[in-house]
C-alpha cells in the first residue's frame, strides 16, 4: 500500500513522514484492497487559529469506495491521531457493509467506486493550481477568494448509497443523481442522525449521466 504525505504551506518533516507511516499501517488490516493512502498536512497561519492550525487529511483509495477522515488541532501530531481515529471507525463501517453485502449484486456506488478514478487536467493557467488530488484551485476575478473545482464520474444511486459515501468522506452534504427520480439531489446533515435532501425540478438525461 502506497503512501503519499504532502504539505501545504507547510514543510513535512521526515519524522512525522515516518510517524504518519507507522500509523497507518493499521489501515491494510481493516481495508487490504486499498491501494494508496493520500495524506494532506495543512498549516494555518492565521495567528487567531493556533488552535487548530494544523490540519490533517487521509484519504484511502483502492478497489472499493473512496473513504477520507480529517481533523485539525494545534499540532499535527494531535491532529494525525483524531483523524486516525475517525478513519479507523469509517474503515470497520464499510468492512461490515461489505460483509452485510456479500452474495448480492452490487450497488450503484460500489460499480462506481470499482471504475478507476479520473485526473481531470487543467490546461496552463494564470492563477490556476492542480492540485494532487487532481482538483483546480483558481482565484476569483481579481479578489482574494479561492475557487476549489473537482470533477467527479456519476452514476445514479439511491438516497441509502449517498448517505453511505456521505459518511465514509466525513462531509455534511453530498451532491448525487437519484437512481428513482433522476433528479440532481443533494443529501445533507442535519442535527444528530438526521438528514435532509434537496432535489432540483430537472431531471438529468440519460446521455448526460452517461458522461
Amino acid at each position: 500500500m502506497e503512501i503519499v504525505v504532502v504539505g501545504r504551506h507547510t514543510e513535512v518533516p521526515e519524522r512525522f513522514r515516518r510517524h504518519v507511516e507507522d500509523k497507518l499501517s493499521k489501515v491494510a488490516q481493516l481495508a487490504p484492497r486499498a491501494q494508496r493512502v493520500d495524506v494532506e498536512v495543512t498549516h494555518e497561519k492565521n495567528p487567531r487559529l493556533s488552535e487548530i492550525c494544523e490540519r490533517v487529511e487521509l484519504t484511502v483509495r483502492g478497489k472499493g469506495p473512496v473513504i477520507r477522515a480529517e481533523a485539525m488541532a494545534d499540532d499535527p501530531y494531535a491532529a494525525l491521531d483524531i483523524a486516525m481515529t475517525k478513519l479507523m471507525e469509517r474503515l470497520r463501517r464499510a468492512r461490515d457493509r461489505r460483509k452485510d453485502h456479500r452474495g448480492a449484486p452490487l450497488t450503484p456506488v460500489e460499480v462506481r467506486a470499482a471504475e478507476a478514478e479520473e485526473v481531470v487536467e487543467a490546461e496552463p493557467d494564470a492563477g490556476v493550481t492542480v492540485t494532487e488530488d487532481g482538483a483546480v484551485e483558481k482565484m476569483l476575478g481579481d479578489s482574494p477568494i479561492v475557487i476549489r473545482e473537482k470533477l467527479h464520474t456519476a452514476q445514479p444511486m439511491t438516497l441509502d448509497d449517498a448517505l453511505y459515501e456521505m459518511e465514509m468522506v466525513g462531509h455534511d452534504f453530498f451532491l448525487f443523481v437519484d437512481a428513482e427520480t433522476s433528479l440532481p439531489s443533494v443529501a445533507y446533515r442535519r442535527r444528530g442522525w438526521s438528514y435532509g435532501v434537496i432535489r432540483l425540478d430537472s431531471p438529468v438525461s440519460v446521455s448526460a449521466q452517461a458522461v
